[in-house]
């Protein structure tokens, strides 16, 4: 049975209703959830404070975060000139550490009530390990430009001895 031609189906619909394919909406869907759930289970029943906590960090991130990412990447750019290769390797380590962190802020800060008695750990060894993962990024990254510049540097010379026999 085939379908009329004139007729959309509802994976049409939902496109041209959301933009997106059904299987996005429900991600997408499926990730509020499972924040709100989250802060639901952070926040101990405080439903005020969880509506504040997601309102805020949208506010803080869209007009606080937002200028300084554009701010910071444009000084990168005039810094590095519009190399986008050699770009990426500031970017992503510093994208890393920056969502590390985030994620780890409350521990790193040691503002948290919580934490030691629920776990039994302390909160003073984070500070020190998101300052020890940043610095191996960084050293990651460095030894992976050079490894990528030694490579181009010698494929350019076989090529350019290459096409002088």
């Amino acid at each position: 049975m085939t379908r009329a031609v004139n007729r959309p189906d509802l994976r049409d619909r939902v496109r041209r209703w959301y933009g997106e394919g059904p299987l996005h909406l429900l991600l997408t869907a499926a990730s509020f959830a499972l924040a709100g759930y989250a802060g639901v289970r952070l926040l101990a029943g405080d439903a005020f404070g969880v509506v504040v906590w997601f309102a805020g960090a949208a506010l803080v991130h869209d007009l606080v975060l937002v200028p300084l990412y554009a701010a910071a990447d444009r000084l990168l750019l005039r810094t590095l000139g519009p190399r986008p290769g050699l770009v990426n390797f500031v970017r992503v380590p510093v994208l890393l550490s920056g969502l590390l962190l985030l994620m780890w802020w409350p521990l790193i800060t040691r503002h948290t009530t919580r934490y030691e008695p629920a776990s039994g750990l302390s909160p003073d060894v984070f500070l020190g390990n998101w300052l020890l993962i940043t610095a191996a990024l960084c050293v990651l990254s460095a030894l992976w430009l050079v490894v990528r510049t030694l490579r181009l540097r010698r494929s350019a010379t076989k090529v350019r001895s290459s096409a002088s026999h």
